[in-house]
Order: structure tokens, then C-alpha cells, then sequence
């Protein structure tokens, strides 16, 4: 028979080691999440590096912002508004603008992903579904600032674009996409700005 003295410091020694345990696993926690962190932000950016332009100041809107030193641009010249985050289809009244490469820039300045996307370049059935996988990739990112806009200039149905950075796709991989996306997206002189 154990004595009440006995008892209570077992009930104590129980106490401690789960005490103990907890705060360990707690610990183990807060230093995965501290190197995912870590590893997030220092991850190497993705894609092809582009000399940023030394001119990427702010023009007036529906002047030319251009040139620039990439097609599409990762850099330069632009207007003090950008575009919402989205797919944006051929029709809208954005893809209408003269310059929407002036809105982009902004964009990417502030830390957005850019799908370029040439459907001239595919018949009906491949252009809807590149849009679809493009679409289901910007949904896997919840719309987070990431754009797809529809340019005829590119010579392959899909660019990827950052700041100061590109990627190009003959064929669209959306794991690729996913992982420019993550790897590039805010690795920009405005990363805070929405």
C-alpha cells in the first residue's frame, strides 16, 4: 500500500514529464515553423533573371511606358494604378487598353505573378483548356497576386512573369507554374502593397 505522501509525488512526477513533454512538442513546433518561415523567404527565386530597368518610375497614363528590355516586360516604366487580381479573358475592357503593360508593371513591382497567355497560338479545344489549367493554378493560390492577361506578342502560349524574372512555356506545366508562383511571388521593391 502506497502512502498519500507516495501517491502525491507520483501524481507530481506524471505532472512534470507531461508538463515537460508538452512544452517540448510545443518547442519542436515553433522550430519547424520558424524554418519553414526562414526557408520561405530565402527560397531562390524561380525562372530566368532579367536586368531590372534602372527607369521603372511612375508615367502618366495612356502614354506609351515603354520600351522595355523583355517581351513581356519584368520591369520598368509604368502607371500609379494597377490591375485587380484575376483572369482576365481577350474581351475585357482591361486586355483593351492600349498600354495595359503600364498597369502590369505595377503589378509586378508590387509583388505579383503575371500569366501570359497567347491563345492565337492554339486551336479552340487547346486554348480552353491552357485557361482552365491556368485558372485551377490561380484558384490553388486563391487569386493571391496572381494575374493571367491574354498577350498576342509572346511567341509561346505561356510567360510567366515576376520582377526580374521569366519563365516561358511551350507546353504549360502547372506544377512549374505553382512553383514560380511561390518562389517569385513579393520578391519586389513593394512586396506590402496589396
Amino acid at each position: 500500500m502506497k502512502s498519500k505522501r507516495q501517491t502525491l509525488r507520483e501524481k507530481r512526477q506524471r505532472q512534470q514529464l507531461t508538463n515537460r513533454i508538452l512544452w517540448a512538442s510545443l518547442g519542436v513546433l515553433l522550430l519547424a515553423l520558424l524554418g519553414y518561415a526562414v526557408y520561405a523567404s530565402t527560397r531562390p527565386a524561380t525562372g530566368e533573371e532579367i536586368a531590372i530597368m534602372a527607369d521603372s518610375g511612375h508615367v502618366p497614363e495612356d502614354t506609351d511606358p515603354g520600351p522595355y528590355n523583355s517581351e513581356p516586360p519584368t520591369s520598368g516604366r509604368h502607371y500609379a494604378s494597377e490591375y485587380n487580381a484575376g483572369f482576365y479573358e481577350e474581351t475585357d475592357s482591361e486586355a483593351q487598353a492600349q498600354y495595359p503593360e503600364g498597369y502590369l508593371v505595377h503589378n509586378l513591382e508590387h509583388g505579383y505573378v503575371i500569366f501570359w497567355y497567347n491563345c492565337d497560338l492554339l486551336d479552340a479545344t487547346g486554348c480552353a483548356n491552357l485557361k482552365s489549367q491556368i485558372k485551377t493554378v490561380l484558384d490553388q493560390e486563391n487569386n493571391l497576386k496572381v494575374i493571367a492577361f491574354p498577350r498576342k506578342s509572346i511567341n509561346v502560349p505561356v510567360v510567366l512573369t515576376s520582377w526580374g524574372r521569366q519563365m516561358s512555356f511551350e507546353r504549360f506545366d502547372p506544377g512549374l507554374a505553382r512553383d514560380f508562383v511561390r518562389s517569385n511571388r513579393n520578391k519586389a521593391p513593394e512586396p506590402n502593397a496589396p
